[in-house]
């Protein structure tokens, strides 16, 4: 089982977003990680979907995609050169010593602390999905007694293509 990116050009319409939820939804084809926003052409859309699957799994997503009356193009990021960017908000427990060190893990990592209170902090943090992983496991890990972590939100996967790789029409 691979973890594949798959960015998608499609219409931006009523109902667009729905009708490729649902083609995962009938095959049963989960999805890690969904974003989606219009695109420099108000017409349309580009969704970025993280899944897992192998080789025969992810050609039947690209295909079943490619049926959709809506969809313009797809492109499997994976298959070759990209980025991919997650972004990370954390709430965490920084009361006495753990103020310090919080920052001083929000610095290791590239972070910002975006909101601070006389108990907690708010920590933005932006890169690939191994990066706020490694990024929550420092600030809480597994051995810890208690859970510093008060509450996350994450964006899900946006990626693009290095180079001369471009999903356009």
């Amino acid at each position: 089982m691979e973890r594949r990116i798959i960015a998608v050009l499609l219409e931006n319409e009523a109902g667009a977003l729905s009708r490729v939820v649902g083609l995962f939804a009938q095959r049963n084809f989960n999805i890690e990680s969904l974003t989606v926003a219009p695109t420099e052409d108000v017409t349309l859309s580009r969704l970025t979907v993280t899944t897992t699957g192998d080789q025969r799994t992810i050609e039947q997503i690209t295909k079943h995609l490619h049926k959709l009356v809506e969809v313009v193009k797809v492109m499997d990021l994976c298959a070759g050169a990209h980025l991919e960017r997650e972004l990370l908000l954390v709430k965490v427990r920084a009361e006495g010593t753990a103020r310090q060190e919080i920052k001083r893990a929000a610095d290791i990592f590239r972070g910002q602390i975006v909101d601070v209170t006389e108990d907690t902090y708010t920590v933005q943090l932006v890169g690939p999905g191994d990066k706020l992983d490694a990024f929550i496991n420092a600030v809480n890990p597994p051995s810890a007694a208690g859970n510093a972590i008060l509450e996350l939100a994450r964006s899900g996967v946006s990626g693009i293509g290095r180079g001369k790789r471009v999903l356009a029409l």
